[in-house]
């Protein structure tokens, strides 16, 4: 199974812009540019591949980890996740991509929070979007209830 996203950039990096589209449409026309990457530490004057990412990373592991719990016969009333990408300078110049630190609280009848916590991280190492992600940090802070 293969999935696609569609960009388009006008301009240098600095001045330049683009937008964003996905093959569901869920998203669609997201403007894209410098300032939302590197200097609206609000995030709110559009999307950037760590945003991208992060919401990649959290489903993915949501996902994961509904699907290990309803295996364990413990399925999830709810799980909130959170990811949290991290853009630092790179030495030598550039940017790099340098941690993903998901957080989770997790509501699950019959399961103690130890067994919780155990298939959770199972969960964070197994997930696909983890994996992909392997050349940077993952934490996971994970609460129950």
């Amino acid at each position: 199974m293969k999935r696609h996203a569609n960009v388009t950039w006008k301009g240098s990096l600095v001045e330049g812009s683009g937008s964003l589209d996905t093959q569901s449409g869920a998203l669609s026309g997201l403007p894209l540019g410098f300032k939302a990457r590197f200097e609206d530490e609000s995030g709110k004057t559009g999307t950037n591949p760590e945003e991208l990412i992060a919401g990649a990373h959290a489903g993915c592991f949501a996902m994961q980890l509904s699907h290990m719990l309803a295996g364990n016969d413990t399925p999830a009333d709810k799980l909130d996740v959170r990811a949290d990408v991290s853009l630092q300078p790179a030495e030598g110049g550039g940017f790099e991509i340098t941690k993903s630190a998901l957080t989770l609280v997790g509501s699950v009848p019959g399961l103690d929070e130890a067994k919780f916590i155990e298939i959770a991280e199972k969960a964070k190492a197994s997930c696909p979007v983890s994996k992909a992600l392997g050349a940077i940090e993952i934490t996971l802070d994970a609460k129950y209830g």
